[in-house]
């Protein structure tokens, strides 16, 4: 395994994020995501998949999930998609959940189109490929760009 889904340090079962990402899931045909609570970092990557999604046409909720209810989806075939998305990363899809000494397989392993569409609308937007209707990109002179001249 590649990351680790981090759950809450108190209960011990609600899901926070993946590694050093925000995490999201694609349940039937919504979004979950773990709400803001104060422990969970409100990255602008996540911020801006949310957004991106509801354009997109997505119910998106902000929630405490329980890994229970996680793993009853991924048993029942409702877990569509998994991922975690970060600065870094963008969008990184989970493959697999190992929990209770189970695996659960997610989409095959692969990315799933929810996650690739995200993928292709950010990165598009950052390369310009894509127009910024949001004004998140902002474009940097040269000599703001490389100050020392480097």
């Amino acid at each position: 395994y590649d990351q680790v889904l981090w759950l809450d340090g108190v209960e011990r079962r609600y899901i926070e994020e993946v590694g050093a990402m925000n995490v999201m899931f694609k349940i039937g045909d919504r979004i979950v995501t773990p709400g803001l609570t104060g422990s969970i970092l409100p990255g602008i990557t996540r911020s801006t998949c949310i957004t991106l999604l509801r354009e997109m046409g997505y119910e998106v909720e902000e929630r405490q999930l329980d890994v229970a209810e996680l793993i009853e989806a991924a048993e029942s075939g409702a877990l569509e998609e998994a991922w975690g998305c970060g600065t870094e990363a963008v969008i990184s899809p989970i493959g697999v959940l190992r929990f209770g000494g189970e695996d659960h397989a997610v989409r095959g392993g692969g990315i799933g189109p929810v996650s690739q569409a995200l993928y292709d609308a950010i990165t598009g937007i950052q390369y310009g490929r894509i127009a910024d209707t949001h004004g998140w990109v902002t474009r940097l002179a040269p000599a703001q760009a490389f100050p020392c001249g480097a």
